[in-house]
């Protein structure tokens, strides 16, 4: 692959249609077979695109919003920001998204996505992730990328079933 042609920018208003498209394909993609498939099925890249817009717009800068072009296309996304332990804000980063369009797995783009997000958050002593359990090309990714799985588990709620998430962290700083 010919890393000149990404580049990592910040997103903006305007890619909020493709981001949202990028994300909802990326569920449908990488959750098949681990989400219920009509809770896949009901996802909607307008309606996802609609609350993009919205949280966008409110946004306070806490959030990181990123997207990786290859030559002119929106293709990847990835978003970052504090630790969100429930309601509790810790001195910690999170990485909260990372998706790619499907047609551009495996070209190098998610690991510039995940190299620039986790640049970016380098003065927080670590960076957490939470990932599906039986995510397999995720885990092996984020492994691949210096992150561990730290032993924390919680369910995520799809279409009515808990799907376990399980969580990563990765040392940033001393």
């Amino acid at each position: 692959m010919d890393d000149r042609r990404i580049r990592i920018r910040p997103m903006t208003l305007a890619d909020c249609d493709r981001v949202s498209q990028i994300r909802i394909r990326g569920w449908q993609h990488a959750y098949r077979g681990l989400v219920p498939q009509p809770y896949l099925d009901a996802l909607s890249a307008a309606q996802d695109a609609e609350r993009r817009r919205t949280r966008f717009a409110e946004g306070n800068g806490a959030v990181v919003n990123l997207v990786a072009e290859r030559d002119g296309e929106v293709v990847g996304w990835a978003a970052h920001g504090p630790y969100r332990d429930g309601e509790v804000r810790t001195g910690d980063a999170e990485l909260y998204a990372v998706y790619l369009d499907p047609a551009h797995l495996g070209s190098g783009i998610g690991r510039a996505l995940l190299a620039e997000s986790v640049g970016q958050c380098s003065s927080y002593p670590r960076m957490f992730l939470w990932v599906l359990k039986e995510n397999a090309r995720a885990r092996r990714f984020y492994e691949r990328a210096g992150f561990r799985a730290d032993g924390a588990q919680e369910p995520f709620e799809a279409g009515g079933t808990d799907v376990p998430e399980v969580r990563y962290v990765k040392e940033l700083t001393g």
